[in-house]
């Protein structure tokens, strides 16, 4: 494949317009936040009155989910972040539904929703996923924020010529996850009583999932969970100059001398047992970044 000429990136730059236009002219909400759900979450979406729905193949140049339990649909309301339940809440976008490189896209389709937020004027994007465990020291449905990643697929959503508009061409990885994020993430969840752990997420291609010999490798690199998803986003995220928060729900702990079989189904009830705990997290992250000023 030859390099994106001038012409091509301000084509692709045009679509990515035209995508946030499709979207913004079907509400007068202007969401400064953002949510993506991954394999499993999709009941997230009851914490929001929704406003409009669009499922993504109405909206220009989005990529189509392909993946089970993944509904391909963006929801745009207000999020119920008040003990009520009310419907007063934060502005939000919630993906309901994302993009893989497994699915045979290339990075800079995964990152094209990320780049319409940024023409939208989102200012903060919260990533969720489903990830096996490498860190023994984890357990099955339990929580993850994520402090910082490996990028071991071997993609990079920035290749090619870069859009100004977008980003810088050499975009700073060293804090990709917002510290104060992170901070209030793991604060609400003390109040909360929920058990958070913290550490590196390690992006791999899929998707197949790992033999034992790589997960003892992935661990050794430093990583306490591993997954197929999230890095491009971050990434496109970082470059776009968005604040990243992202959680791992701990779908499968990874013990490579005595490793079983990983269906889908089992990630997905996993993923589905810790979604409640999630959510509340979000829930009260999303209603602090509606309250203050983030520094």
């Amino acid at each position: 494949m030859s390099p994106m000429n001038e012409k091509e990136a301000k084509e692709q730059l045009s679509k990515i317009h035209q995508a946030a236009d499709s979207i913004l002219i079907k509400t007068n909400l202007r969401p400064k936040v953002a949510v993506i759900l991954g394999t499993g979450l999709g009941k997230f979406i009851a914490n929001i009155d929704t406003e409009v729905e669009i499922p993504f193949d109405e909206i220009p140049g989005f990529p189509r989910s392909t993946v089970q339990s993944h509904a391909g649909i963006l929801h745009v309301g207000r999020m119920k972040v008040d003990e009520g339940g009310g419907n007063n809440g934060v502005e939000a976008l919630i993906f309901d539904g994302r993009f893989h490189l497994y699915e045979g896209y290339a990075p800079e389709e995964i990152a094209t929703p990320i780049r319409v937020l940024k023409v939208m004027g989102v200012e903060t994007l919260v990533i969720t996923n489903a990830a096996g465990g490498l860190n023994p020291h984890f357990k099955s449905g339990e929580i993850m924020v994520v402090l910082d990643h490996i990028n071991f697929t071997g993609r990079n959503p920035l290749v090619g010529l870069n859009h100004g508009e977008i980003g810088a061409r050499f975009p700073d990885m060293t804090r990709a996850y917002d510290r104060r994020l992170i901070e209030i993430a793991e604060g609400e969840a003390k109040k909360l009583g929920i058990r958070l752990n913290r550490g590196v997420y390690i992006g791999i291609l899929g998707p197949s999932l790992e033999t034992p010999a790589e997960t003892r490798m992935l661990r050794s690199l430093g990583g306490d969970a591993t997954g197929m998803s999230t890095v491009m986003e971050v990434i496109s995220a970082v470059h776009a100059g968005m604040r990243v928060l992202s959680f791992s729900v701990i779908s499968n702990v990874n013990l490579p001398d005595s490793m079983a079989p990983i269906l889908l189904d089992d990630v997905i009830a996993a993923a589905k047992k810790a979604e409640p705990d999630l959510s509340r997290i979000i829930i009260k992250v999303i209603a602090r970044i509606g309250e203050e000023e983030l520094p």
